[in-house]
């Protein structure tokens, strides 16, 4: 499979935008490409353990488990604190 690359700069003041580009990493490790999310900027935040619950996109779907799936068949998150 490809390789995918998902570079995130929201934070918490555009959750729902963070929220989305999670979705789309959930949807390329269902697809078993080799996923890594890179955070940057007022993205870094997510990477901290709780930060994530209770943020979700206007569509309805919620960070957490898009994190939790994610991580858990594969994928990476690197965090950039510069």
């Amino acid at each position: 499979m490809g390789k995918m690359l998902f570079i995130i700069s929201h934070g918490f003041e555009k959750a729902g935008r963070a929220t989305r580009a999670f979705q789309f990493a959930k949807v390329a490790c269902e697809k078993k490409h080799d996923v890594k999310v890179f955070l940057i900027d007022d993205a870094i935040h997510w990477a901290q353990l709780g930060m994530a619950e209770g943020a979700r996109a206007s569509t309805g779907e919620e960070m957490k488990p898009l994190i939790d799936f994610m991580m858990a068949n594969g994928g990476e998150m690197i965090a950039c604190k510069a």
